[in-house]
């Protein structure tokens, strides 16, 4: 018999959690055929098996939280009985042996079924987790019978739900566990300071146009006229780092709760470039398949909650970073005349900072170099 341990998966993190098992006990398995996938603290990652065999014993349930090497897997060493169970590609198949004669027919209870595997992938495991839903239950109307997306959309709504939401107070998990110990965090270290303002962007915006992007460039304009705003800072050491790349966090709200993965180098991308990337990681994020590497070391975080609601917002710092900007809901504004009223478009923005690290001045002056390049017309 031999172990496996759920392994470091590059993210420092201590511990996951197990959100689907794609193998059961007495099933063979092949080297890296999908064996788990676990939820990190932001994305669900679908760890391969390690070896070829059969499975003897799983160590953790579903929904259980597992500590970096701790063992999950017990793999049989000895010869097995075959199953009729198998997960991935075998090369060969082991010969076929001659079907025993029936015997009588005996009263009793019936037999149990045989075990099946639901066809699902990890990021459609973790939603009908959230969601409360029994994929078992479900029959899958993508390729050779996958569960979509679709699918669990039909569950939640009829019949076919195997679970409602226990009453009484629920354990937080996934994102929303992350979001609880993060902002507990922020708010035990962090000491908030926040600037409001905004950005006359008559002249380029009309109802059509990329806030976003604009946004970016703004941030990395800013940060060359006051550096400070773009640094990690270690309250316990003291210790401050100004960073001359902006890896720029971009909130992204969706329904299992927030997540922010990282534009890395900002300035190195040109609008076209820029906003593909952005596109790819709010796809990749609302999937729930971004990589890991997404989602590590932020330097600075962007939320642009005006294309949801609300004009002004005192947002959170998550250390170790010292500050993040806010956009909030485009309106429009009156210019009076000389006897004529004239319309333009106005951006609210906001900076919150840690007041540990950063002066009001220097928050104040970033904010400006932000408004000065997000009026000019191209």
């Amino acid at each position: 018999m031999s172990t496996f341990n759920l392994p470091d998966l590059g993210e420092g993190l201590q511990d996951a959690e197990i959100v689907a098992w794609h193998v059961g006990e007495g099933d063979h398995v092949v080297a890296d055929a999908p064996l788990v996938s676990v939820e990190t603290e932001k994305a669900v990652v679908e760890v391969p098996s390690p070896r070829s065999g059969y499975i003897k014993r799983l160590l953790a349930a579903t929904h259980d939280r597992v500590k970096v090497g701790a063992p999950i897997v017990e793999f049989e060493d000895e010869a097995h009985a075959d199953t009729g169970t198998v997960v991935g590609d075998l090369a060969a198949k082991p010969p076929v042996s001659a079907p025993p004669p029936p015997t009588p027919a005996v009263a009793g209870p019936p037999p149990k079924a045989s075990r099946t595997r639901t066809l699902a992938s990890p990021a459609i495991r973790a939603l009908a987790h959230e969601r409360g839903i029994d994929l078992t239950g479900i029959a899958g109307t993508g390729p050779g019978g996958t569960i979509t997306h679709a699918d669990l959309d039909r569950a939640a709504a009829g019949p076919e739900r195997a679970t409602e939401p226990a009453a009484g107070p629920i354990v937080l998990t996934g994102i929303r566990r992350t979001m609880a110990i993060n902002m507990a965090k922020a708010h035990a270290e962090v000491v908030p300071a926040t600037l409001w303002d905004e950005a006359d962007i008559g002249l380029w915006w009309t109802g059509h146009g990329d806030i976003t992007v604009r946004l970016v460039r703004a941030i990395v304009v800013a940060r060359a006229a006051v550096p400070i705003l773009n640094s990690l800072y270690d309250g316990q050491a003291m210790a401050l780092r100004t960073l001359e790349q902006v890896d720029l966090g971009i909130a992204v709200d969706f329904e299992g709760g927030l997540i922010v993965p990282v534009v890395r180098d900002a300035a190195r991308w040109d609008a076209t470039s820029l906003r593909a990337e952005i596109d790819r990681l709010k796809t990749s994020a609302r999937a729930r398949t971004v990589a890991p590497a997404d989602l590590r070391d932020p330097t600075m975080t962007l939320s642009n909650y005006g294309m949801l609601a609300g004009r002004q917002a005192a947002l959170v710092v998550v250390p170790p970073q010292v500050a993040i900007v806010g956009a909030g809901r485009i309106y429009q504004q009156a210019i009076p005349g000389a006897g004529t009223v004239a319309f333009t478009h106005v951006l609210p923005m906001s900076i919150t900072f840690d007041h540990r690290v950063a002066t009001g001045g220097e928050a104040g002056r970033f904010l400006r170099a932000m408004i000065d390049d997000l009026q000019q017309y191209n």
